[in-house]
């Protein structure tokens, strides 16, 4: 589950300036919102596109969604879709009751032969809506996140002296709990931690990370570096105190620029101000507590909110009141730092308690360095589709 939030937090002013400012390219008109079918063959006069309700638009509680024809989601024709459906399927074992006839379809259909014959059976069994705020503005906001994976040690041992906690055994007694700051510096609250130590990383921003991201990666490393063992560690609750993004309080501190605010330049800020870290970090009260995982098959994501595996690049955290989870969702945006579009087809299977509003995602990199520069830079206008059961 993604339970932090993008670098400069998720405020509706950033989100707003953002929308024209930080994009790396402005995206091209929308398209217009077509609610009407092709001229049918038999020269019928054209019947509504209608969902399964018998609407020409579906309103969810923080969305509304408007039908559309197939040609037009920009790019709908260059996706390569067969690698949407694993995930999709993974959806799947977890399917919502409006999901459960489509995906016993596409179990009984097993893998099309192509992207061309799979675009055919989306065609065939689902409907495109475009999705817009209830004030009818189709463009929103996608960002990034991804799964650390951080060098710890099974003891405190020199290099390895910051803690990774498991929730302590009175946690559901105090609401809410102790805050960062508080579980550092107050004995009482410091002994609540005594005991609970998973994992013991190389410094405090990689456990701000792994908290920020809600889940990670660990490579239990011996004396001389050697990788031993390879663990996940995933969300297993927090001390129900707001979250506050470390990159908003530099600006807000006039250390960073808007547009610098990535987690390479947190971490090189933290290194010519090793003085003012502690600062830092106490900005944000929440603390997220982790449990354990074995890592079977490093292919596999963490599970999202929907309970199933993030496939990187395929997978996208929603605000689950815009887009239920196991949606199939169409993104029009642009790749991080660059000019070209990131057009493609993934599926809503995740949240994050920043990721709010209709047209609003947080895509899955995957792991490992890439991952990280690019789910630590993006921050793009964003417009979004969503596939729906046609019958």
């Amino acid at each position: 589950m993604r339970l932090g939030a993008p670098i400069l937090g998720s405020v509706a002013a950033l989100a707003a300036a953002a929308l024209v400012a930080c994009s790396s390219t402005p995206l091209a008109p929308a398209p217009a919102g077509a609610a009407t079918a092709p001229p049918r063959a038999d020269g019928a006069p054209p019947q509504a596109i209608r969902d399964d309700l018998g609407a020409a638009t579906i309103e969810r509680p923080r969305a509304r969604w408007v039908a559309v024809r197939w040609s037009d989601l920009p790019g709908w024709n260059d996706d390569r879709v067969g690698e949407f459906w694993t995930a999709f399927l993974r959806s799947c074992d977890r399917p919502a009751p409006a999901w459960l006839e489509t995906c016993a379809k596409a179990r009984l259909a097993g893998a099309p032969r192509g992207d061309a014959a799979l675009r055919d059976w989306l065609e065939r069994q689902l409907r495109p809506y475009r999705i817009e705020s209830l004030g009818r503005d189709p463009v929103g906001l996608a960002t990034g996140y991804f799964e650390p994976l951080v060098e710890a040690s099974r003891a405190s041992r020199p290099g390895f002296r910051v803690p990774l906690h498991a929730p302590p055994a009175d946690l559901a007694a105090r609401s809410p709990y102790w805050t960062r700051q508080q579980l550092e510096t107050l004995p009482a609250a410091q002994k609540s931690l005594r005991g609970r130590e998973i994992a013991w990383l190389h410094d405090r921003l990689d456990a701000l990370l792994l908290q920020v991201q809600g889940s990670g990666r660990l490579a239990f490393v011996d004396d001389r570096g050697r990788t031993q063992e390879l663990v996940r560690v995933a969300y297993a609750g927090h001390n129900e105190q707001p979250y506050k993004s470390v990159g908003r309080w530099l600006i807000e501190q006039g250390e960073l620029r808007a547009d610098e605010a990535s987690w390479p330049a947190i971490r090189a800020w933290a290194r010519r101000h090793p003085q003012r870290v502690e600062e830092m970090l106490h900005s944000n009260p929440r603390v997220v507590f982790f449990r354990e995982e074995p890592l079977p098959d490093p292919a596999l994501g963490p599970k999202g909110a929907q309970g199933v595996a993030l496939s990187p690049g395929r997978s996208i955290a929603v605000d689950p009141q815009s887009v239920p989870y196991g949606t199939p969702v169409w993104l029009d945006t642009t790749e991080p730092l660059a000019t070209r579009p990131l057009r493609r087809l993934v599926v809503a299977q995740d949240t994050g308690s920043a990721i709010v509003g209709a047209v609003r995602a947080d895509y899955f990199w995957g792991w490992g360095d890439d991952a990280e520069a690019a789910a630590g830079r993006m921050k793009q206008a964003l417009r979004m589709w969503a596939l729906w059961p046609a019958s």
